[in-house]
């Protein structure tokens, strides 16, 4: 059992909460308002806890982004001392909306957030994973009719070591997992996100992922 600490309780945030909890994982959801979040959460999954985001930084020894990107680096980095010597899994993306509020151009362009992170963080071991894909095949893969790709990028081969076994606690078999290399190749996934608003815009909110066929 690992003590995971999840950085923003939107869908994705809420999504991944209910599976790391269901696999047995002691889960702390970081919000703005603990008591307005824990009471409108409540009777859903009573077994994760919420607390501010602060206190679930310090207090797990793995803590998730799951932030709006475009503000993550801001609030992670007022978060340096919480977050030294932890490892820390973003899953967020960068992006400036387009008219439609859709992606529409990278926040970071020749950067990501996971290399921005890294840098703001260096007592921190930084891992990106997750961040190409619609939030609900994070914890359900196995719902694509093609099997999905997570890609990996980060610095730490035991970080990564760590966030792989994560991933199988939410459904992703080995064979699904690439890992790309140093924290740098974050900037190739980040890049992916550009894809998804001309997916979302001529089939909707459909389960997908941008994935590696072999």
């Amino acid at each position: 059992m690992t003590s995971i600490g999840i950085l923003g309780a939107g869908r994705v945030g809420a999504n991944l909460a209910a599976k790391l909890s269901a696999a047995g994982h002691r889960v702390t959801l970081g919000v703005r308002d603990p008591e307005d979040t824990a009471a409108r959460a409540a009777g859903i999954a009573p077994q994760i806890a919420f607390t501010d985001q602060r206190t679930a930084a310090r207090t797990a020894d793995v803590v998730i982004n799951a932030t709006p990107g475009d503000t993550s680096l801001d609030r992670l980095a007022g978060l340096r001392t919480e977050l030294s010597g932890k490892l820390l899994v973003d899953v967020s993306n960068a992006t400036r909306d387009a008219g439609d509020g859709l992606p529409g151009d990278l926040y970071y362009p020749g950067s990501s957030l996971a290399e921005q992170l890294q840098a703001a963080l260096p007592d921190t071991r930084v891992v990106k994973t997750l961040n190409t894909m619609l939030f609900t095949v994070m914890t359900a893969p196995e719902t694509l009719a093609t099997p999905p790709t997570a890609y990996l990028s980060g610095d730490d081969r035991n970080a990564k070591e760590t966030v792989t076994g994560l991933l199988g606690d939410l459904g992703w078999h080995p064979a699904w997992i690439e890992d790309l290399g140093g924290i740098t190749t974050a900037r190739a996934t980040e890049a992916m996100i550009l894809v998804v608003p001309h997916l979302l815009r001529r089939h909707g909110f459909k389960p997908f992922a941008v994935s590696l066929a072999r």
